[in-house]
């Protein structure tokens, strides 16, 4: 059994979404093989939670505009550390960087197939890493100028 067309379709515009809103690492996986409560699972994730939320309220959007999709459930909005927005078809989870490498959802579905994503979404990978690289850089030069 493969992920359905119309999963496909929420996939893809809920990744361009993402993408938009400069969302990390996304990435999609075809989970219909081994989970009967829904076809796909995307991920994304971001540097702080105002942009968490942002990412979601417009994949949210998005999909309602485009799509006529609202999710059955959204959780985790209060925090906005993971926010989980579950379509039935498809589940979206938008996680702040540091969940992300904590709860390493790549590992539990490494088997699955990657879904084909548009390429503004394929070039978020790796941006978390690189925003980490930054982020460090940044800090040791401003302790190297508080030392002088």
């Amino acid at each position: 059994m493969t992920a359905t067309d119309h999963s496909l379709e929420l996939i893809t515009t809920a990744a361009q979404a993402a993408a938009d809103k400069l969302a990390h690492d996304i990435i999609a996986y075809d989970v219909s093989d081994v989970l009967s409560i829904t076809d796909a699972f995307l991920l994304a994730s971001a540097p702080n939670d105002r942009q968490v939320k942002s990412i979601v309220d417009e994949i949210e959007e998005r999909l309602l505009k485009e799509r006529g999709a609202k999710p059955v459930r959204r959780e985790g909005d209060r925090e906005a550390r993971w926010v989980l927005l579950d379509y039935v078809d498809i589940v979206v989870h938008v996680q702040h960087n540091e969940e992300r490498v904590f709860y390493a959802l790549e590992r539990l579905w490494k088997d699955c197939p990657e879904i084909e994503l548009p390429p503004d979404a394929k070039a978020t990978r790796g941006k978390a890493e690189e925003y980490a690289r930054q982020q460090a850089a940044q800090e040791a030069a401003e302790l190297e100028g508080d030392h002088r």
